[in-house]
């Protein structure tokens, strides 16, 4: 194998842009990535069934704990078919601030407890949006996991 064969490493940004809208009174509309994303910023209306400011801070959480987990398969050789988190993210109104964030992230994997074990470390330790939210506020969670059951390909029917 030559250097050539040898993918280059990933660099994740260091920097993200969002871009939000939003009409006096109505909806508005943020663009991340290359992908739109309807938002609830109406103050005291009706609700309009899109995500609000801490539907999406738990979102990032999420995504966050999903993103670090597909890293731990690539880096570490964690096997796992399928993930699901649930996140519970809790306010106060007075000052009005986040105080805890709880998690429960799902895992199909046949892997033993301690590697289990292993990548929550990782997850609590190399997550931004994971580390950037524990400095503020109380975050917890914890990794239930499910066995595989079959062949990869009866499971993938």
């Amino acid at each position: 194998m030559t250097d050539a064969d040898v993918p280059a490493p990933v660099t994740p940004p260091t920097e993200y842009r969002v871009t939000a809208r939003a009409r006096a009174g109505d909806p508005g509309v943020a663009e991340a990535g290359a992908t739109t994303i309807d938002l609830d910023t109406v103050w005291g209306g009706t609700p309009t069934g899109r995500p609000g400011p801490a539907d999406l801070l738990a979102t990032a959480f999420a995504a966050c704990l999903l993103k670090n987990l597909a890293r731990s398969r690539d880096l570490l050789g964690f096997a796992y078919d399928d993930a699901q988190v649930e996140v519970t993210a809790h306010r106060q109104d007075s000052p009005p601030k986040f105080t805890e964030i709880h998690y429960t992230l799902r895992v199909t994997t046949d892997e033993p407890p301690r590697r289990v074990d292993l990548v929550h470390r990782n997850l609590r330790r190399y997550g931004t949006v994971y580390n950037t939210l524990a400095a503020v506020c109380d975050v917890h969670g914890e990794i239930v996991t499910g066995t595989t059951t079959g062949t990869p390909a009866e499971r993938a029917s």
